[in-house]
This record gives C-alpha cells, structure tokens and sequence, in this order.
C-alpha cells in the first residue's frame, strides 16, 4: 500500500522530473482570466449560435425561470461566470423580434452583461406580473420552455414554476406554451470556433495527466493498487485547479484465469486490484476546466521482467478497438440519427469480424451533453427518444466503446475499452487533440538503456 510517507516522496518526486513531466503541461489560466474568456464567449454564442437555432425551431420567445440552488441545466449556461447560482427566483426572457434578440432579466438587477434588468419592483412588486406584462408587451406566437420527456437537460422548469406561470399569463397564452427541447438540446450542444480552439488544449491538459498517472511516477508495479491510482487522479485534478465531473475508475485485465474484469458489467465499478508486470491497465477519466468537460479512456501495459515494448498480440487487439472507432466515426453524416450511426456502425464492424459494442454521447457544457445518443452499453439494438435525434455539424462527442476478442496467449476474452472526445465540423469527425494510438509503457523505457 502507498503510505503517507509514500506519497510525500512522490509529490516531492514530481518537483525534481518537472523537466520530464510537467514541462509537457499546457499552460493553465488563472481563475480571472477563465472568466474573462467564459464571458467573452457567452455574449459571441448569444449573439452568433442563438438567432440561427430560435430560427430553425420556429420559437419567437425562449423563457427560463430557476432558484437560486435549483437551477435548470441551460438557465446555468447563461449565468455570468462570477454567478456560481441563480439569485433568488431569475427568470430570463429571450425574445426575437425578427430583426435582433432581446434578452432580458425579469428580476431585480442585469444578469451579467447579457441579460438587462427589466422589472421595476417598486412600480410592480408582483414578479410573476412583471414577467407576464414583458410578454403581452411582446405578444409571442410561440414561447418555449424546458419541458422535456427524454431529455433531462431540456427539463429544467420546475412544476411550482411552471404552475405559477400558467396562473400569471393571460389565458391566451396557454396555447403558446411549446416544450423548448430541441432549442435547448441545440443551445447545449452547439460549439463556437473559439470554444473548439481551446477545447484542444484542454483535451492536452487530461491527456497529460492521464500519461503522469499510467506512468512510473505513480505506478509501482507489485504495490500500487488500482484504487490508489483512482485518488491519485482526483488529487492531481485538484492540485491544477480543476474538477472532476466524474469519480475515475482504473482496472486491469490480465491472462490470470481468476481475473474476470472482461465480464464485469458496466453498471457497478471494477474491484481493487494491485498492479502487476503484465498487466493491461485501462483509466476513464475526465476534467472540467473552461466551462467543457473531457472524456478519456486510454490504456497501458506494464512491461514483465527483460520486456522493453508492449507484445505484438497486445499491439493487435489494441488496433482493433482503434479499426472500431473508425468505422463509427465513418458513419457521422449531418442529419443522421444516433440509431442510424450506431446500427451502421456496428454491421460494418460484424462484417470485418470485430465483435463491437458502442455507446458513444455528446459532450460539452455537460459530461453526457445534450444531442444524439449513440448506443447504450446495454442497448445495442438503438435507443429510443435520445438515439433518434439528428446529427447537427458544430457538435463534440466522447466516441466510447470497446471491443471483444479472445487472447490466445492468455486463453480468455478481453474487452479494449477506449474513449477519445471528437468534434463534428458538418463534413467530418475529428479527434480534438488526436488518440491513443499507442499503449502507454509502465514503466517508461529510458533513453540509451538496453537489455
């Protein structure tokens, strides 16, 4: 087991290899200047992304009502970045007039630099009038809000909200009230070219440390257990100033018969094991940093005793999984359906004699973001509501699956499990910061040493 004392030479390890590890580390922005740019790029989407998507769904009026502590999941995305909550009960009013938008804050100060104050309370203390005023002043012909079956991202307005607003608009109103799902999945999942520069090097950043921790610096073969490595990536998270939008998980595969982690379901995570020569050593892990989250499955091998490269089987079957993905990314076609993508992608592989499950999703301001779902680990056949959206260009996706085959060498079944985030420019899908093309070696081999 790592001890205290274990883990104080480590820290003071990675002071004396900066040279080796952290010279490769992206350059981080202080929490100013991340606000800054949060900033910067809400006012361009608001005025670059929204118009177009109200347009194509037809909504002259967007509204989004949360609590402070109960915010709907796109209401946040609205947020100024010194806004870590709504304030009291915000309520934003989005309006296009066919010319511009408006957006306005029916609450008692701006929302940021976006949102411009629009309720007197001392001419109207009733809040819920002042917003039922701001529309009849409008007179919108349909006005969406967050309701949403099979989307819970698009599902934000609570039933107290949505009660309180039927009982303060005029009853002609009632009828206009439309479920804003497909604006708010568009709003969700559309990305800024500026958003995009900056989500590569905030893919390094995850790449980079997922190499620091499948490496000998935290890797002691024989006494490092997988469970030891899991915190080891959540304190180094937190040591650079971001967060984890998930608890990581690190396993292992090996040709030890008792080792079942190739049948493990995908539900419940892997058991705690100490990490041996041999061993094929698999991470998902992901960050959130710039308002994007990251993604990433990638693997390793830990070379056995006069071993200095990973065996060619090993080198095969990762391809493999590799052959997967690009079959899957073939299939993104604007238009196209996550259940299209997925039931293409997956006869192509049967026919090549890959034996694949895909369960790939969007990402961006959310882990699992908004827009076509593409497979479930345990809904292969497609998958209703969520699968059968449309692919729209401008849109990130995590492209996560594995693929089986038996190892005669080890005389069982493995699973490559990999996952790399990719964006969608209406032409192509291409990874953000490139894959895992090859296995990470634990431990590196040294320059000028041989057998």
């Amino acid at each position: 087991m790592i001890t205290t004392m274990h883990r104080i030479i480590l820290s003071s390890l990675f002071v004396f290899i900066g040279i080796t590890a952290f010279a490769q580390m992206p350059a981080i922005l202080t929490l100013e200047e991340e606000s800054r740019i949060k900033d910067e790029w809400l006012s361009k989407r608001v005025e670059h992304i929204l118009p177009d998507l109200m347009r194509r769904e037809g909504i002259d009026m967007w509204l989004m009502i949360s609590r402070e502590y109960n915010e709907d999941a796109v209401l946040k995305t609205f947020l100024p970045s010194n806004w870590l909550s709504a304030r009291r009960t915000t309520m934003l009013v989005i309006y296009d007039n066919g010319e511009e938008l408006e957006t306005l804050a029916c609450a008692r100060y701006d929302v940021g630099s976006v949102f411009q104050k629009a309720w007197d309370k001392e001419s109207q203390p009733d809040q819920w009038a002042a917003l039922a005023g701001l529309i009849a002043e409008r007179d919108p012909q349909r006005i969406a809000i967050n309701r949403s079956e099979h989307f819970g991202l698009a599902d934000g307005i609570t039933s107290y909200h949505y009660d309180k607003l039927l009982e303060a608009l005029p009853e002609k109103y009632d009828e206009r009230l439309v479920n804003g799902e497909r604006l708010a999945i568009g709003w969700l999942e559309s990305r800024l070219p500026e958003e995009m520069t900056a989500y590569r090097q905030i893919m390094r950043i995850a790449h980079q440390i997922i190499a620091e921790g499948f490496s000998e610096q935290v890797i002691t073969p024989g006494i490092t257990t997988t469970d030891e490595v899991v915190w080891w990536y959540r304190e180094r998270v937190r040591e650079l100033g971001f967060t984890a939008w998930f608890h990581p998980t690190v396993d292992v595969q090996r040709a030890d018969p008792d080792n079942t982690e190739s049948q493990r379901n995908f539900s419940g995570r892997p058991s705690e094991a100490i990490i041996q020569p041999g061993d094929l050593v698999h991470v998902d892990f992901g960050i959130t940093y710039l308002g994007l989250n990251t993604d990433t499955q990638q693997n390793a091998y830990v070379l056995r005793p006069g071993e200095s490269e990973v065996p060619d089987y090993l080198v095969a079957a990762h391809q493999k999984g590799l052959r997967v993905m690009d079959i899957l990314t073939s299939q993104f076609k604007t238009g196209r359906t996550g259940n299209e993508m997925l039931l293409a992608a997956l006869e192509q592989a049967k026919s090549e004699g890959l034996e694949a499950t895909i369960y790939t999703h969007p990402i961006g301001y959310h882990g699992h973001g908004a827009g076509p779902t593409i497979g479930l680990w345990d809904q292969q056949g497609g998958v209703p509501h969520k699968g059968d959206y449309p692919l729209y260009p401008n849109t990130a996706y995590s492209i996560e699956l594995n693929n089986a085959l038996f190892l005669p060498e080890w005389n069982k079944r493995i699973r490559i499990m990999l996952e790399e985030d990719a964006f969608f420019d209406g032409e192509s899908c291409r990874y953000i910061d490139g894959r895992q093309t090859e296995l990470y070696l634990i431990p590196r081999p040294l320059a000028g040493h041989g057998e």
